[in-house]
């Protein structure tokens, strides 16, 4: 996904993490809502307009002019949508969702969800989760951060994630040819990138960052860890646990190993991971499908064709699980039009639109595990981001609790990490003081 858009979203949650007090209602139905069928059924909307907010960068004008038209067709309604962008909507949803006439569908990123839903700004979709699903999977990541409590405030619309970026020319003459499947065969391949490369002071076999939570994170997952659990209402800091603890040794084994150790302390903007990799200081890093075009900006003579992807191996025997950045529909509780705003999102989230357009023509990764394999299959998806598609079929989220953006904002986490892959800490101690952080914070004490 975009930088621009990666780094807009995450302000996001705070404004509304603190504005949402503004809003009133239950979350549980609107004037618009009369219907206690679990199936969204036909509806008549001759005569009405349905309003949508969508992000700028986000679903393209075919792709809505798609779901508007199959929308039509159904209804017999209009579509106004409404172009909005990433800077200030925090505080813009959050303003919309207390007045009596908001949109009647919103596009929101998907870890932004918990914040708007916190005190009733969005409509518990929960019964209807079985028909919008229509016979997938939903990505784990996209929906995960969309339930809280346990209810369900948002359909997933489309996602972007993570995985292994390495240049192949580097690789062979390493002597390694194809890209790994396993932990043991990814790192077996490093030590000898790492070996053939010893003579250079400042090159990373694998150039991860100490800040990089994210990878650190998908280290934690993969060892049966979780950031933090909840219990009735309460946040429970998840890094101590003995899955959790081994999880962060071996990130910071695997981190020490194979990264400079002047990245311990830093974070992949500065400097910036792209350009360390395109500089050729790195045979490897963990990166977002945008990436790869800021790679081959960065550095004009490398082409895609000397990159390749595949999702990171865990010592679990499976990938790593990842996170995902993505988008969400969610519609307000106060609609006046929320039966008509079930079918659009229906429609948005369906195969038909996911396979042909959210993929087919925008290549973004489509909202279930389904949708992204059978886009490895189709012959033109360029070979390089096929890993991404990969990896995101095993995806989690940070915690769905309204309160999560203070803790990347404060970059608490990124710190927390930092300390372990620079030893400044051992990971039980960095664990025990940052658990308690997390619950202070979750929980909002």
């Amino acid at each position: 996904m975009r930088k621009s858009r990666i780094l807009a979203v995450g302000a996001v949650g705070i404004a509304a993490a603190l504005a949402l007090s503004a809003c009133s209602g239950t979350g549980s139905g609107s004037s618009g809502d009369n219907n206690n069928s679990s199936s969204i059924g036909k509806v008549d909307g001759k005569g009405k307009t349905l309003t949508v907010w969508e992000m700028n960068g986000d679903l393209s004008t075919d792709t809505l002019n798609a779901i508007n038209k199959e929308f039509t067709k159904q209804t017999g309604a209009k579509v106004k949508v409404q172009m909005q962008q990433w800077d200030g909507i925090g505080p813009k949803v959050t303003t919309a969702l207390s007045t009596s006439t908001p949109p009647d569908v919103i596009d929101i990123g998907n870890t932004q969800v918990a914040g708007y839903a916190a005190n009733g700004g969005l409509l518990d979709l929960t019964k209807y989760k079985s028909d919008l699903e229509q016979g997938g999977t939903w990505l784990g990541g996209l929906v995960d951060p969309a339930t809280v409590n346990g209810k369900l405030y948002g359909v997933p619309s489309f996602a972007g994630t993570r995985a292994v970026i390495y240049n192949k020319k580097i690789w062979a003459a390493a002597g390694v040819t194809e890209a790994p499947t396993t932990y043991d065969e990814l790192t077996a391949d490093l030590d000898k990138v790492k070996a053939a490369n010893a003579s250079k002071a400042d090159f990373s076999a694998f150039y991860l960052p100490g800040q990089n939570w994210y990878a650190g994170t998908q280290f934690v997952w993969d060892a049966g860890g979780q950031i933090a659990t909840q219990s009735g209402k309460t946040w429970k800091g998840g890094f101590s646990s003995d899955a959790a603890q081994k999880g962060l040794n071996d990130f910071k084994k695997f981190e020490n190993a194979y990264s400079v150790a002047s990245a311990r302390t830093l974070d992949t903007d500065k400097p910036d991971q792209d350009q360390v990799f395109a500089d050729g200081k790195a045979g490897a890093i963990l990166g977002n499908g945008w990436e790869i075009g800021s790679i081959t900006t960065d550095n004009k003579s490398l082409t895609t064709d000397d990159l390749g992807s595949f999702p990171f191996p865990g010592t679990s025997g499976k990938n790593q699980p990842v996170m995902l950045g993505g988008s969400v529909w969610s519609i307000p509780v106060k609609s006046k039009n929320s039966q008509l705003a079930l079918v659009w999102t229906k429609i948005a989230s369906s195969p038909s639109i996911q396979n042909k357009y959210v993929y087919g023509v925008q290549k973004w990764i489509p909202n279930t595990v389904e949708g992204a394999k059978k886009a490895i299959e189709d012959p033109t998806l360029p070979e390089i981001q096929k890993g991404f598609f990969t990896a995101a079929q095993n995806s989690k989220s940070t915690p769905s609790s309204a309160n999560w953006a203070t803790i990347e904002s404060t970059k608490a986490i990124n710190q927390f990490f930092s300390s372990i892959a620079s030893g400044s800490a051992t990971p039980a101690d960095a664990a025990k003081s940052f658990d308690a952080t997390l619950e202070k914070t979750l929980n909002g004490n």
